[in-house]
C-alpha cells in the first residue's frame, strides 16, 4: 500500500513533499492509516483532531488517544473540543452539517496561524461509494455522481483510491491501533445504513463490484469534465459580466439545444436550486426574479441577469462636506478644483461651485426624483431617464445620484443636471470624476 500510495502521490500531489500538511486525525482505522502512511514517507506533517463531544467518555477517550499517538510519533498534534449538539440547535444545522462546519472552519484557521498549506483527510473509495448512492437516491445531476473530488481548494483526499478493505489489511499487517467509532455501527444515519445493509449485496451481485464502480466513477469525472469544458466555451459567448453582474443573452441562449443544462452549470455554484422556476424565467414577463441565499435571477427584456443581492448599507445618505477631496463610500469620488474643462466624459463632469450647497448628498433615486437632463431643454423624471435608457431593475437599484439640497447634480456616470455644469465663464470650477 506504501508503494502504491508514493506513486499516486508522484503522479496526482508532486507538489506535496515540499508542504506543511494538517491531517485531519479523528483515532478511527482509516485516519490512523494515514497518519502512519505519511509518517513513513516521512512528510512534513501536523496532527488535527476534533472533539465533537457527541459520544461522552468515548469521544475524550478518542481525543486521548490521537494525542498519546502523535506524542509517542514525534508529531505536532492540535485539538478542539466542540459544542457541536449547540451549535447544530442555534444554527438549525443538522448534527452532520453542524460537525462539518465546525471541523472545516478550525481546519481553515489552523492552515492560516500555523502556516499550513493542506488538509489531508482520510476518505477512501467506499466513502466515494455511499456518497454516490446518496447523491442518487436523493437526486442529482451528473456532478452529484462523480464522487469526492481528490482536491478542493485547500482539502485534499489522498486515499481515494483505495478501499476500506485494503487499508484494514494494511493495519492489520502493520499492527496499527485504532479506535472503534460506536456510531459508525448504528444504521440511524443514512450514510451507515448504506454501507452495512446496501454496499454489501452490490458486492454480493458483483463480486468486481469495487474495481467496476472505479471504472464507471472515472468514466464519470471524465465525462464531468468535458461538460465543464463546453459550459465555459458557451458561457463565452452567451454571457456579458460586467462590474456587478452577469447578463445572460436570451436569444442566443435560446438557440441552445438544452438550454437548461447550461443553466443548471452556471447557476448551481451560486446556490441556485428552483430549477424549474428559473427555466420558466426565460419566457415571463420582464420583472420576474428567482433568489438563492446571496444572488438573485432577474428576467430583463432581452436578458437574464445574475446579480448579488443588495447588502444594505448602515445608511442610506452620504454627505459630502465642502473641503472633501476624496469619497470612498458608497463609491470613490475624486473632487478638485480646476482651471479649464477638458476630457468630459461619463465618469467625469465639471460644475458651477457658486451653484453648490454644501454638504453635497450621495443617495439612492426615489420616486418622483427629476432633474434637468445636460443638453436638453426642461426636466425629466429619474424613473422616466432609466426607462429610456433601458436600465435593469438591478441598475436601479444600484444607482447613485449625486445632490446639492434636493436638487440633483448627476445621475452618477451616466447624466449630469443642466443647472450645475460649468462653462467658460465659471469662475470656480469643481471637477467630479469617479474610479
Amino acid at each position: 500500500m506504501i508503494n502504491k500510495l508514493q506513486n499516486q502521490l508522484q503522479k496526482q500531489f508532486p507538489y506535496l513533499k515540499e508542504k506543511k500538511l494538517l491531517l485531519a486525525i479523528s483515532g478511527g482505522i482509516d485516519s490512523m492509516v494515514l497518519l502512519h502512511l505519511f509518517h513513513e514517507l516521512k512528510f512534513d506533517i501536523t496532527v488535527a483532531h476534533c472533539n465533537f463531544s457527541l459520544r461522552n467518555v468515548e469521544s475524550d477517550a478518542d481525543e486521548e488517544f490521537v494525542k498519546s499517538t502523535s506524542e509517542a510519533l514525534k508529531i505536532p498534534y492540535y485539538s478542539q473540543k466542540f459544542d457541536t449538539n449547540g451549535f447544530a440547535y442555534d444554527y438549525k444545522l443538522s448534527i452532520q452539517l453542524a460537525a462539518r462546519k465546525l471541523r472545516y472552519d478550525w481546519f481553515s484557521e489552523l492552515l492560516t496561524n500555523k502556516k499550513l498549506d493542506y488538509v489531508l483527510t482520510a476518505h477512501h473509495l467506499d466513502d466515494e461509494i455511499e456518497t454516490f448512492l446518496i447523491n442518487l437516491t436523493r437526486g442529482t445531476g451528473l456532478e452529484g455522481l462523480t464522487g469526492i473530488p481528490a482536491k478542493n481548494e485547500k482539502t485534499i483526499r489522498p486515499l481515494l483510491k483505495f478501499s476500506r478493505e485494503q487499508i484494514e489489511t494494511f493495519a492489520k499487517e502493520k499492527n496499527i491501533k485504532w479506535r472503534e467509532d460506536s456510531s459508525n455501527a448504528s444504521s440511524k444515519y443514512l450514510r451507515n445504513k448504506l454501507r452495512h445493509d446496501v454496499v454489501p449485496i452490490l458486492k454480493e451481485l458483483n463480486p468486481s463490484f469495487m474495481h467496476s464502480f472505479q471504472n464507471t466513477l472515472d468514466n464519470l469525472k471524465q465525462s464531468q469534465s468535458l461538460v465543464d469544458d463546453a459550459s465555459r466555451i458557451v458561457y463565452r459567448k452567451v454571457v456579458q459580466e460586467e462590474e456587478n453582474q452577469k447578463k445572460i443573452n436570451i436569444s442566443e441562449l435560446k438557440q441552445l439545444q438544452n438550454y437548461e443544462a447550461y443553466l443548471f452549470q452556471w447557476l448551481k455554484p451560486l446556490g441556485f436550486s428552483a430549477w424549474e422556476d428559473i427555466y420558466d424565467l426565460v419566457n415571463a414577463q420582464s420583472g420576474k426574479q428567482v433568489f438563492s441565499e446571496h444572488y438573485l435571477l432577474l428576467k430583463d427584456r432581452d436578458y437574464l441577469i445574475v446579480s448579488e443581492k443588495n447588502q444594505k448599507d448602515n445608511q442610506n445618505i452620504y454627505k459630502i462636506e465642502k473641503e472633501v477631496l476624496e469619497v470612498k463610500k458608497p463609491l470613490k469620488l475624486a473632487i478638485s478644483k480646476v482651471d479649464d474643462i477638458s476630457n468630459l466624459s461619463n465618469t467625469t463632469i465639471f460644475v458651477d461651485e457658486e451653484k453648490l450647497t454644501f454638504p453635497l448628498v450621495i443617495r439612492k433615486w426615489q420616486e418622483g426624483d427629476f432633474f434637468y437632463p445636460s443638453g436638453m431643454n426642461g426636466k425629466k423624471k429619474v424613473s422616466k431617464y432609466f426607462k429610456d435608457e433601458k436600465f435593469s431593475l438591478i441598475d436601479k437599484q444600484n444607482q447613485w445620484l449625486l445632490c446639492s439640497n434636493d436638487a440633483i447634480i448627476w445621475i452618477i456616470n451616466h447624466r449630469a443636471d443642466e443647472r450645475f455644469i460649468a462653462n467658460n465663464k465659471t469662475k470656480n470650477i469643481i471637477k467630479l470624476e469617479t474610479k
